[in-house]
């Protein structure tokens, strides 16, 4: 019997935890002045960007935004936005951004959060010589951290992955993708669902659920994978769809996991059943899933390292984001994803940790960005328009995240650093001093508030 998720107990901070949409009814406005650079990305909800409109970071010197109710109600000069707010300056809570840039809140846009166990014995034995896929087919990769989170219960799970998102927000993420895939059954797809679900309720960053039961093919269907194919469109799409607990649909398109005819199969079955299609396309080889997305009107297709000419193409034709993984590549020891080939090309870049305990075990998007720009051939502007707006746009978030305009939500990142070029010179470093997630101040010179904090597992 599946039974519904029910969250562990939890011990208050103060007077309470944390739930998504609260604002205390004492919650003053709030004032960020005077940035070095604000980059608002002004104008860039309707549609990802593209080639060289990636560059448009639309900056604003001595820069200031001003927040009512979780909401972004002014972002200009530090001048006309006091001229505007006039005597309720005296109102509000005023955060000092001299010398500072202040961005969106960054954007996760693939991640395999949900998970329980690690895998740091696989990373000694890639150093000796092993590959990806001989790993995964000796019983390692996404078959042991299958078998880790079967065996772990909820509470577990959810312990292990609130800790990671915790550390998500303070690098700056204010927004998460979090794909299912290490369940492999119906019961155990669910579970990660729902504890996804769950995360999105109590923690400050919101969760965007993406079911992913097409990771690998369980061991137990190695020899018939077609059955097993069946039993993610006739069973677990429509329990998902009828929980509402996904919005996605994605599958791991590639040699020796799922072919194009499968996977064109798994997405079409999702989409009948709302859940929009995404495709892990062409990691390892080039096997046709960068067109496939195109065929299908994917919302993003994702690794991309091997896609052909022809794929990079169509997806360009048809708008679909790339949603580029350079951790990954660094991880594997691998050559990257051409990030500014499919700039280039016109192809929306959208970057991402990819993380997972397999093969990106990181929670640092400002490094991929920094990898972005050192790996792919990005420029600063580009990593960072990939990794807001276009990342936004790469989860359907576009219209009221990834830029600072006046109607959309008041997530923002302010870096210890004076211009958006600085962010990517001075790689690898920690430069987040302050995340603001719905117009609450969640980290704070560079730690989490009890809004982060206030839940006790």
């Amino acid at each position: 019997m599946i039974r519904p998720f029910k969250p562990p107990g939890r011990k208050a901070y103060a007077s309470r935890c944390y739930r998504k949409g609260e604002i205390p009814l004492n919650s003053k406005p709030l004032l960020i002045r005077q940035a070095r650079q604000l980059v608002t990305l002004k104008g860039s909800s309707d549609a990802p960007l593209r080639g060289k409109d990636m560059e448009a970071l639309q900056i604003v010197e001595d820069g200031s935004v001003w927040i009512e109710e979780g909401i972004i109600r002014l972002a200009d000069q530090d001048e006309a936005v006091l001229r505007q707010v006039g005597d309720r300056v005296r109102e509000a809570e005023v955060i000092d951004a001299t010398g500072c840039l202040v961005t969106p809140g960054l954007v996760d846009p693939h991640t395999h959060l949900v998970f329980a166990g690690s895998r740091e014995n696989e990373f000694e034995m890639r150093l000796k010589g092993s590959t990806y896929m001989e790993i995964m087919n000796a019983g390692g990769g996404i078959h042991a951290t299958t078998s880790a989170t079967q065996k772990a219960d909820r509470d577990q799970i959810f312990r292990e992955s609130r800790k990671r998102l915790n550390q998500f927000v303070t690098h700056g993420v204010t927004t998460v993708e979090a794909k299912s895939g290490y369940g492999l059954t119906l019961e155990h797809e669910l579970k990660q669902l729902e504890v996804a679900k769950e995360l999105d309720r109590d923690h400050p960053v919101d969760v965007i659920s993406t079911f992913m039961g097409a990771h690998a093919v369980p061991a137990a269907y190695k020899d018939r994978p077609d059955d097993f194919v069946d039993q993610v469109i006739e069973e677990m799409i429509p329990e998902v769809a009828r929980r509402k607990i996904a919005e996605f649909n994605d599958v791991f398109c590639e040699r020796g996991v799922f072919t194009p005819e499968q996977s064109r199969r798994i997405l079409e079955a999702g989409r009948k059943h709302g859940l929009l299609p995404k495709i892990h396309a062409d990691e390892i080889e080039p096997c046709g899933g960068a067109e496939l997305a195109a065929e299908l009107g994917a919302v993003s297709a994702d690794h991309l390292l091997q896609a052909s000419e022809e794929g990079i193409q169509r997806m360009a034709e048809k708008g679909v984001v790339a949603v580029l993984l350079p951790g990954t590549a660094f991880f594997l020891m691998a050559e990257s994803a051409d990030g500014r080939k499919m700039v280039d090309a016109g192809v929306p870049v959208a970057l991402s940790t990819d993380c997972n305990p397999g093969s990106s075990p990181t929670v640092s998007l400002p490094l991929m960005m920094n990898l972005g720009c050192l790996k792919m051939g990005m420029t600063p502007a580009e990593v960072l328009t990939a990794s807001t707006i276009n990342a936004a746009h790469a989860i359907r978030r576009g219209h009221e995240i990834g830029s600072v305009e006046p109607g959309k939500k008041a997530d923002l990142t302010i870096f210890d650093v004076s211009n958006y070029m600085s962010l990517q010179y001075r790689y690898g470093s920690h430069h987040v001093n302050t995340v603001i997630k719905n117009g609450q101040v969640v980290v704070r010179n560079g730690e989490p508030s009890p809004a982060v904090t206030s839940a006790s597992y």
